[in-house]
């Protein structure tokens, strides 16, 4: 890797060219690689020596400014008082491509959400073609800290910069100290997807987990199942590990991480998930970025790359023969998913619960085994989905000697998972041991919002004093807007697809009536090219043409969300009223089991966006009887009263 210059302006101008280009050789170790560098770098310092003699002699430069644990270097940096001006320099460059342009506004958004000394400051994007033609400038106030993008030439450069200086920097404000905005923390917190990439490449979760303003990171959840891990060999015996965690709290991360130590010291791991589109996306993620660094076609790269397997193939398979697996510890993700008696014997003709059979399986080790299962917070969403107290029946009925490790959460029924336990009564015939790791209290996904989940949580269960305390008070990082016009969301959500974030729209699959606004919820996607493309792409998500549901995006997420209301989930006076389109009408659901499924259903959809969200609410219709005005604008009330702004753009 690249070493790193940062120096005041005046110093740099009095430095020879030379002893720049030493610094920033140190750690090259590629010659050819070098050479090239050398080349472009020569020709940077020679234009900045010439650009930046008519700037403030204090403001500092930095080359090559690392962003940590990102596998990513800013060619240039200046601090300028109070702005810092981000800068992708394209050596012999004849056009500002799409790909610089998203490549520096990436760095700029990146520098904003997890690089401390840049919280609350103004950071200038700037695309520097060496070669390119003048173009017209775009300065102007977007109420964003990333104001847009500005492109330069040689001949330009020093214009653009002192321009942009003029049009943003306050004098009134505290300077930056260069030396602390170079030594700032950085807090980066990662897609499930990123951090899946990072493992796989052979990052550590410590380097890659980092939450949010210091907040509590996965290590110590890993260290304490490592620990029960161990102790299950030294002692020979069986035992089960229960992670709970608030939505977004990284419980997958956790468990990749798990397995991807156990893989690296004996080989003894695998990764079981019921979540058939967390599998597909994860697989292609990680098959796309292998053949990018090695090189390789990415259909050989999907040859190599079995990271996640399915759960229902797992089970089946050893369901049907009396063979001990290999694989002596199990990670299975989302386990409150796993399939009851019924729906196992409908899908399968098994007549065995999913826990039950796990269970069964793993005890025909004759020695240890460890089974480490990952809860959700209230998110069964199909039927047959036993939820959380199968697990608990099952070992208590025919697994009494597997010993239990759960969080006082999951003992007590805490707000915080959804008042779910794993017994309906504590028994003591069973060995439990309570440790407070087992619980991931943070959510990572959401970095700006810790406090979502109970917002979410009052929302649903109809508190709505608790539900506008919590968002006026602790949600104010956190854009959350209301909308009757889907166009006007569609227009928010494109301004926001600035970089590699990604904005999409998504609705509940009971919604049926959404369809005739062009929002099908019927149709299957293709998840893969939905959260994976890039924004260009009609397929992709951020193209803000296809809608997905709870189904599809359960377990991933993304940095803006479009929810679209629809009316199976509806609210009255008297509270939340269910519902489900049936032939040609609305039917209502006087099931509690349904009533749970389909609450679940909007728990999953409000808790998918990392950064903010708009909610849709259609207007209703006149002539279609299926989509009364009344029934929308009741909803719309509701959530206009718990404090929720309407979108002005």
């Amino acid at each position: 890797m690249p070493g790193k210059y940062i120096n005041r302006i005046s110093d740099f101008l009095n430095q020879s060219k030379e002893t720049v280009l030493g610094f920033l050789s140190l750690g090259v170790t590629n010659h050819q690689l070098l050479f090239q560098q050398r080349k472009s770098w020569d020709h940077q310092i020679i234009l900045l020596k010439s650009v930046l003699q008519n700037l403030p002699s204090n403001w500092y430069l930095i080359f090559e400014y690392p962003i940590p644990r990102r596998s990513k270097r800013i060619d240039l940096i200046i601090i300028a008082h109070d702005l810092i001006f981000v800068i992708e320099f394209k050596d012999q460059g004849k056009t500002y491509s799409s790909e610089a342009i998203t490549q520096v506004e990436d760095y700029a958004l990146d520098l904003r959400d997890f690089h401390k000394e840049s919280f609350g400051r103004n950071l200038i994007p700037i695309v520097w073609a060496s070669e390119a033609k003048d173009v017209q400038q775009n300065l102007r106030e977007n109420g964003d800290f990333v104001k847009p993008v500005l492109f330069a030439n040689n001949s330009t450069l020093f214009q653009i910069i002192s321009s942009a200086f003029n049009f943003y920097s306050n004098q009134t404000i505290e300077e930056i100290n260069p030396v602390e905005w170079d030594n700032s923390e950085y807090l980066p917190t990662p897609t499930i997807i990123e951090a899946a990439q990072h493992l796989f490449a052979g990052q550590s979760v410590k380097e890659i987990s980092r939450s949010h303003a210091g907040s509590e990171n996965l290590t110590s959840t890993t260290n304490s199942i490592l620990k029960a891990i161990s102790l299950a060999q030294s002692n020979d015996e069986k035992i089960i590990c229960f992670i709970t965690g608030v939505p977004g709290a990284g419980k997958t991360l956790a468990g990749l991480n798990i397995v991807h130590n156990v893989e690296n010291n004996s080989g003894k791991g695998v990764f079981l998930s019921g979540n058939g589109p967390l599998v597909k996306v994860l697989t292609e993620a990680l098959a796309r970025d292998n053949a990018k660094r090695r090189n390789i076609s990415v259909t050989e790269s999907r040859r190599e790359v079995a990271f996640v397997k399915n759960v229902h193939h797992f089970l089946d398979f050893y369901h049907s023969n009396d063979q001990v697996p290999p694989d002596k510890i199990v990670l299975f993700d989302e386990a409150q998913r796993a399939w009851n008696a019924e729906q196992s014997k409908r899908k399968f003709d098994r007549d065995f619960s999913e826990a039950e059979m796990l269970l069964s399986i793993m005890n025909r080790n004759s020695g240890w085994a460890v089974i480490v299962a990952l809860i959700g917070s209230g998110q069964e969403i199909n039927t047959g989905e036993a939820g959380l107290s199968e697990w608990g029946k099952t070992i208590s009925d025919k697994f009494q000697k597997w010993k239990i490790f759960i969080s006082p959460e999951l003992k007590e029924g805490s707000s915080r998972i959804a008042n779910h336990n794993l017994f309906e009564k504590t028994p003591t015939d069973l060995s439990i041991t309570e440790m407070d790791e087992l619980h991931l209290k943070v959510s990572i996904r959401s970095y700006k919002a810790e406090k979502l989940s109970e917002w979410i949580a009052a929302v649903l269960d109809d508190e709505p004093n608790k539900a506008k305390s919590i968002l006026q008070n602790y949600l104010i990082d956190y854009p959350i807007f209301l909308t009757r016009n889907l166009e006007e969301a569609r227009r928010f959500l494109r301004e926001k697809n600035r970089g590699h974030r990604r904005s999409g729209l998504i609705a509940s699959s009971g919604a049926k009536r959404l369809r005739p606004l062009g929002l099908d919820v019927i149709n299957k996607i293709d998840v893969e090219n939905w959260f994976l493309n890039p924004k260009e792409d009609v397929r992709s998500s951020s193209f803000l043409e296809i809608v997905a549901t709870e189904f599809d995006v359960q377990g991933l997420e993304l940095d803006w969300v479009g929810l679209c209301w629809g009316d199976d989930f509806r609210k009255e006076e008297i509270g939340w009223s269910y519902h489900a389109f049936k032939g040609t009408k609305w039917q209502l659901e006087r099931q509690e089991a349904r009533k749970q499924f389909i609450k679940n259903k909007y728990r999953v959809l409000l808790t998918r966006a990392r950064e903010g969200m708009v909610i849709f609410i259609p207007e209703g219709s006149k002539i279609d009887h299926t989509r009364p005005k009344s029934n929308y604008d009741s909803t719309f009330k509701y959530l206009v009263n718990i404090g929720i702004k309407e979108l002005k753009i």
